[in-house]
């Protein structure tokens, strides 16, 4: 089974053209012409789940369309969507910002699906889906380190709750390395997929690994690579298992 995590930046692009006319000006941008290349790249690899972060769910920039049942249509897969900011957040009555969350995609049906939130940070979703075979957790994590470690504690009390074969993926923004994680991996025994530590981030030349796919020790890895693609500032990471 193949499973794929992309944090697509709203299929908002990449690169100086995105800074133009002036900074993070991308982000106002229309995203159909760059969506189409991303649903054209998600088509190839074929995936079993994807764990998309940065997904827009229907805003001015997509004409109202939700990324994520555009992408869940044309594959064929069922899927899940919730904006990624808190229940009482006041950005979520905010235009644009309303819109930006993250998604869950299964070629499995999703017989069973929570929101779950953190009590720090901006983004607080973190996203639960369950099918038959396999629960998954989605989180975009925050940028300030007190608030990840507190976030980290509640993801700890959520997975040691799962008795199955599991994956924990997101944007973890772990801007000081890996050894942000060496507690929670320990605690949980969670692997991550990407035993090389291969760096994820910016796109067109990684530097930080801050896109990660965990893993239950009751998956059997076979495969994991990180296609040289760079319609997002993230590169897609592929972790392939058996069950």
């Amino acid at each position: 089974m193949r499973f794929l995590l992309y944090n697509i930046r709203y299929a908002t692009g990449h690169g100086t053209s995105f800074h133009l006319p002036f900074p993070y000006a991308g982000y106002l941008k229309r995203s159909g012409s760059q969506l189409k290349k991303i649903v054209h790249f998600i088509t190839e690899v074929e995936p079993d789940f994807i764990g998309l972060v940065e997904v827009d769910g229907g805003s001015f920039r997509t004409d109202s369309l939700c990324q994520a049942r555009y992408i869940a249509d044309h594959l064929h897969l069922d899927h899940i969507i919730e904006t990624k900011y808190g229940v009482e957040s006041v950005v979520k009555r905010m235009p644009l910002l309303n819109a930006q969350g993250n998604a869950i995609l299964s070629r499995m049906p999703i017989v069973s699906y929570r929101f779950h939130y953190f009590e720090e940070g901006m983004k607080r979703l973190i996203l639960q889906a369950c099918t038959e075979r396999v629960t998954i957790f989605l989180v975009h994590l925050s940028l300030t380190y007190h608030n990840r470690q507190n976030q980290l504690e509640r993801l700890y009390r959520l997975v040691r709750q799962v008795d199955r074969p599991m994956i924990l993926a997101g944007d973890f923004n772990i801007l000081w390395g890996k050894r942000e994680l060496e507690l929670f991996l320990g605690a949980t025994g969670l692997v991550s997929a990407n035993l090389k530590r291969k760096p994820t981030f910016p796109s067109r030349s990684p530097k930080r690994e801050l896109d990660f796919i965990l893993h239950s020790k009751d998956l059997k890895p076979t495969g994991f690579f990180i296609p040289n693609v760079t319609f997002s500032d993230h590169a897609p990471l592929i972790f392939d298992f058996e069950l």
